[in-house]
């Protein structure tokens, strides 16, 4: 596809700690993540993403509450989450509160789908764990249906069906922008392709150069269907510093205080600095200086011949103050180079 990249951040809202070292009230971490979002279009970046989880380390559960302040404090910056996880939810309560946070931004409103990488939410909302893969797959078959805009007749086996129902309100584009959000299966690429909705991988660790083949699956899978050519986006974490010698003694304290408490309910070793270092040197989390985020990143990207590129900012107790200036150095020096990089090399 030839049109230019776009950069994008993320967050899940993670639970930061002060200069002292005490943890925010979640209250104020959510401040905190408007007052990112606020940064991010005064630099001129495409994307703001927040995640949703319901666990006390992260404090974003209402992405479109968080989205809907930032659609009013910004003016250019397309906002949307990373991800929705529809199984535990209504689709057409999703739509809604898209399409709202989309007359708010004046269509700046993304979404992008998923199953999200916990399951807190399942028990939280009174459905079942042995239901998981019916419920996405019904869910996500009537939200292709929400996003036509028009009455909609959908019958399911775990939702009441709909009958010439029309839902409101709807977007002024007549289309609300969906991405589906896939960790690497080769069925979910091909189920993104069948709808018609772009793709975002999301490539947390390892090399990045092996979801090259879901890359290439997904636009053969388009037009074996018959779809048009669509963009995929890569979300993965990164951190910038003002020296690549700054990353151990900024980062990994409170990266590895994230990677140690989902660790050990996933039955995870203890991280290690040498497996910390190792993801920064050759797997996918981008940290370090301006230049060597950059040159990394336009790599990933040429590699993978995607259009956006979303980096997950925040990582565990991360200060608030530092994810500032790592936004500051990403919108000001790295998105500007990978550009340089990637036209010099094309």
């Amino acid at each position: 596809m030839n049109q230019q990249v776009q950069f994008g951040l993320g967050t899940f809202g993670d639970v930061t700690v002060d200069e002292n070292g005490a943890p925010l009230s979640q209250a104020q971490v959510i401040r905190n993540v408007v007052a990112e979002g606020v940064l991010a279009d005064a630099l001129g970046i495409d994307y703001f993403g927040v995640g949703e989880h319901h666990r006390d380390d992260f404090a974003i559960s209402a992405p479109e509450t968080v989205l809907a302040a930032l659609a009013v404090a910004t003016e250019n910056i397309k906002l949307g989450s990373a991800v929705t996880v529809l199984s535990s939810d209504d689709p057409v309560r999703v739509y809604e509160r898209f399409a709202t946070v989309d007359a708010l931004s004046n269509g700046r409103a993304e979404i992008i789908l998923g199953r999200g990488s916990f399951t807190e939410s399942f028990p939280l909302f009174g459905y079942n764990l042995a239901d998981y893969e019916t419920l996405f797959s019904e869910k996500l078959d009537l939200f292709a249906e929400l996003i036509t805009e028009g009455p909609i007749t959908w019958k399911g086996t775990l939702r009441a069906p709909l009958n010439n129902q029309d839902v409101f309100p709807r977007t002024e584009s007549g289309k609300l922008n969906t991405w589906i959000g896939v960790g690497g299966s080769p069925e979910s690429v091909v189920r993104a392709a069948r709808y018609g909705m772009p793709l975002v991988l999301a490539i947390i660790g390892g090399q990045p150069e092996r979801f090259a083949p879901y890359a290439e699956l997904f636009h053969r899978a388009l037009a074996e269907l018959g779809q048009p050519d669509l963009p995929i986006a890569v979300h993965s974490p990164g951190y910038i510093t003002d020296s690549d010698d700054d990353v151990v003694d900024e980062l990994w304290p409170h990266y590895s205080v994230m990677r140690d408490r989902i660790g050990r309910e996933r039955g995870w070793p203890a991280s290690t600095l040498e497996e910390f270092m190792g993801e920064v040197q050759h797997g996918s989390l981008y940290a370090g200086s301006p230049e060597t985020v950059a040159q990394k990143m336009a790599k990933t990207i040429s590699a993978l011949g995607i259009q956006r590129f979303d980096m997950k900012y925040s990582a565990g107790t991360l200060p608030h103050e530092q994810m500032m200036r790592s936004i500051e150095l990403y919108g000001t020096q790295v998105i500007p180079r990978v550009r340089e990089l990637l036209a010099d090399a094309s």
